[in-house]
């Protein structure tokens, strides 16, 4: 019979074994996972897990029982060591795992700060997966000092909880503004604005020369010669692809492991999906880290292994959750040349254009214009400009 094999358990492998099953396969699957719990969401982990208003049973994609009743075999706390794609095997310590097709959905690794600036100090934490967000969430209290160590979605977010928490909070950035990798400076002001109101302290253009602390970290000095005292940290500077296991197999690797358009790796018969894989959009390569194309990818994927032979055409959106805001952001914003905002009061919104041609929306709570940017964007239209930027017109009436 045959035996899929899937080797990372977060959103992509568990939407992959599910697609597979409801696809009508009937063969073996393994789903292999590093971590001792069934695949979770993850965006919570940094929002309402963290804030303690989303318990651990609700974080999981699907009870055990699922995996259970469709005869899938769910292997935790497992960590692969090797593939052999020429003998198509997995190796998970002394023991060798036969696959017919194999799928990596090993998702991305948090940068961390090296040993020599502090970074293996206690009370130092990522947010990547639920080991991070326990070991911290004790923390996380009231009258807490805690600087956050980079200004993007993650940092930012995580600053907002601790900021709920009642903590002090002191976010640094080395760029010239937060955002400035992912977001135009009208969305950067718009957050910067948002968390100053909530009492957080935002440092930009300033880095992180080294922390302070023999076991603990008590203190952090920074490049423009500050010095402040500090609790805990958390580090937000990023992700990035998880491709060891597949550099060692000899896969090719561009911004993660290549695929083609079906989701096809450079060895026969091994796919990738998620946060891991790169793949081609618009005449370029490309990779997305969101929850949508964690799960639409690994969904094309699984049909792929069934030979449906069907292209993946990313939709990319994304979404953050800061204080009472829910940002949703529609397309990407590569090459705009303006934006043009839309300000409703409570409700606002950026649109990103490179000429007359709409790329992006930054929605903050805005799901209106989001809804609306998003259609347009997948539809290959662009509003009028100076339509979007009258917030009196209907959003609806945009799509005229």
């Amino acid at each position: 019979m045959t035996h899929i094999a899937v080797i990372g358990a977060g959103q992509a492998g568990a939407s992959l074994v599910a697609k597979l099953r409801s696809e009508g396969f009937e063969g073996d699957i393994t789903l292999i996972g590093a971590e001792a719990v069934p695949p979770y969401q993850r965006p919570p982990l940094s929002k309402a897990y963290l804030l303690g208003d989303m318990t651990l049973e609700r974080l999981f994609l699907r009870p055990q029982s699922f995996y259970d009743e469709n005869n899938i075999a769910l292997r935790l706390s497992t960590q692969v060591t090797a593939i052999d794609t020429s003998a198509k095997t997995i190796a998970i310590g002394d023991e060798l795992l036969s696959y017919d097709q194999l799928a990596l959905t090993t998702g991305s690794v948090p940068r961390k700060l090296p040993a020599s600036a502090g970074g293996a100090l206690g009370g130092v934490y990522t947010v990547r997966d639920l080991a991070d967000v326990d070991a911290m969430a004790p923390h996380v209290t009231e009258g807490g000092r805690v600087l956050v160590v980079g200004g993007g979605y993650i940092g930012l977010e995580a600053a907002a909880v601790c900021a709920k928490k009642g903590m002090h909070v002191t976010l640094v950035e080395m760029a010239d503004r937060i955002l400035q990798r992912v977001a135009a400076p009208e969305t950067s002001d718009y957050f910067r604005a948002l968390h100053t109101a909530h009492g957080v302290d935002i440092r930009e253009g300033v880095g992180l020369d080294g922390l302070i602390g023999e076991n603990h970290v008590t203190g952090a000095r920074l490049s423009d010669g500050a010095e402040l005292a500090c609790d805990m940290v958390i580090v937000g500077v990023g992700i990035a692809p998880s491709t060891a296991l597949a550099e060692a197999a000899g896969l090719t690797l561009d911004n993660g492991i290549a695929t083609d358009a079906q989701g096809r790796t450079s060895a026969p018969d091994v796919w990738a999906a998620g946060d891991c894989a790169s793949f081609p959009y618009r005449g370029h390569r490309i990779r997305l880290e969101s929850v949508p194309n964690a799960i639409d990818q690994a969904e094309i994927i699984a049909r792929n292994m069934l030979d449906a032979g069907v292209e993946y055409v990313a939709k990319p959106w994304f979404w953050s959750d800061q204080y009472d805001i829910k940002l949703q952001i529609a397309g990407l914003n590569t090459g705009y040349d303006r934006v043009v905002v839309r300000d409703g009061g409570t409700a606002r919104s950026h649109w990103y254009y490179a000429g007359d041609t709409l790329l992006a929306v930054d929605a903050m709570n805005d799901p209106r214009g989001y809804m609306v940017g998003k259609r347009m964007i997948e539809a290959g239209r662009s509003p009028d400009p100076a339509l979007v930027a009258d917030a009196s017109v209907d959003a609806k009436a945009l799509m005229a």
